[in-house]
């Protein structure tokens, strides 16, 4: 039986290389590519998995070197960016209630 992950780390690892597989890189071909789907969906999850708010979750992420490097951010986005790609993902049938279960799911399997 896995045992659930505490990992923030080790949880938006498994998040991001899901994305990764599972998304279109960017939701459309005009995107501006600062940053692409699998980055923001792994940011959503993580989100989720640590219980905060967007602003928090992108104080954790501009103060956290090692999370930053492993999603591959050039710069860290604004909490409104994360804003609207959970309402674009809502658009295409991710909540962030199913972003919430995924994320449970994967912690358990990890």
């Amino acid at each position: 039986m896995a045992s659930m992950t505490k990992s923030p780390l080790d949880f938006t690892r498994l998040a991001f290389e899901s994305a990764k597989k599972s998304l279109e890189p960017y939701s459309t071909k005009f995107s501006r590519r600062d940053f692409n789907q699998a980055q923001h969906f792994a940011l959503l999850a993580l989100r989720s998995f640590m219980n905060l708010d967007y602003r928090k979750t992108m104080q954790v992420v501009m103060e956290w070197s090692d999370l930053r490097e492993l999603l591959e951010l050039k710069k860290v986005p604004h909490w409104t960016t994360l804003e609207k790609a959970q309402k674009r993902l809502l658009k295409k049938g991710l909540s962030i209630e199913s972003i919430a279960s995924w994320s449970t799911t994967l912690a358990a399997s990890a």
